[in-house]
């Protein structure tokens, strides 16, 4: 599968605002965006803002989801046509689907400073769900299900830092999670208000239903 190899801090700059793709980085005085709040590349500070189209807009919503997710465009509308199949509200269902892949819920339940860390524990086969490991960082983790780290990688300095942190910050609304034993559980989907207020799914509905 493609991967995005480049500086991740790139696509923050160049969606002018900050996705969380660092971890604590974007917590701190180093994020990029707090030092240089312009477009990447050379004729980045020289870009002006002007009014975007309609397609624009629906484009730029799209990509700055895809990045805070971390998913290639395939992957994308793979969840959008599921979400576009179910019953219900179509925005609301996709972010769902994104929110149920197992390293964002290792990351919501604060496992992991990021979703890149937390799909490098899973590819490593540092978590277990429902006491079986996985390895498949898109794994679709069914509400209920019980998500632990492995003995092995309790110790392990990432996640010791990661809980630490996210002690502070505070842990998902929706998800349930012991950080002294780093292990807990999916228990809800959650809803449109416990999610990032910036998102504008409805954008992303109209670009793919032209």
């Amino acid at each position: 599968m493609a991967r995005y190899l480049d500086a991740k801090c790139r696509l923050c700059r160049r969606e002018g605002e900050k996705l969380f793709l660092k971890g604590s980085k974007c917590y701190s005085d180093k994020c990029a965006i707090e030092r240089r709040p312009y477009a990447p590349g050379m004729h980045g500070q020289g870009r002006r803002p002007g009014r975007a189209s309609d397609y624009g807009l629906q484009l730029r919503e799209k990509q700055k989801v895809k990045r805070i997710y971390g998913l290639q465009e395939k992957q994308f509308r793979r969840y959008f046509q599921d979400a576009d199949r179910m019953q219900g509200v179509t925005g609301l269902n996709l972010l769902q689907l994104l929110e149920s892949r197992l390293d964002n819920i290792i990351y919501r339940m604060g496992l992991a400073s990021s979703r890149t860390e937390a799909r490098q524990l899973v590819r490593h086969k540092h978590i277990l769900v429902d006491d079986s490991v996985v390895n498949i960082p898109s794994c679709r983790v069914r509400v209920g299900a019980r998500i632990a780290v492995s003995k092995k990688a309790e110790e392990h300095l990432r996640i010791a830092a990661a809980t630490e942190a996210a002690g502070q910050k505070g842990i998902a609304e929706w998800v349930d999670v012991d950080l002294q034993t780093k292990q807990g559980s999916f228990r809800e989907l959650p809803a449109r208000d416990q999610l990032d207020s910036s998102i504008r799914e409805q954008l992303i509905v109209e670009l793919y239903s032209k």
